[in-house]
């Protein structure tokens, strides 16, 4: 089974996320340090990481976009119950 290894920055509007897409884009800083300094989920700590997850371990927005991004892409903000992510893929296998 195919799992996707994937950090994220979890803010709660689309605003904020947009934000801060915007701010990696112009290079102005890293994903790993707006998620140290902005994510509202314990991954904070971490940049964000996540680790390694297979199919129905996250929220299904989540999930979709996780498994649809190339390595090393940053999704634009993403929607679920939990709040607005923007989602960095890192790995699968």
């Amino acid at each position: 089974m195919t799992e996707v290894r994937a950090s994220h920055i979890l803010v709660d509007n689309e605003e904020h996320a947009k934000q801060l897409k915007l701010k990696i884009d112009r290079d102005e800083a890293s994903f790993e340090d707006l998620a140290k300094e902005h994510s509202d989920c314990p991954s904070s700590e971490k940049g964000g990481d996540l680790g390694f997850f297979g199919r129905g371990k996250m929220a299904k927005p989540f999930e979709r976009k996780a498994f649809e991004l190339d390595e090393g892409e940053i999704s634009d903000p993403v929607e679920t119950q939990f709040g607005w992510h923007l989602i960095k893929k890192t790995g699968e296998k």
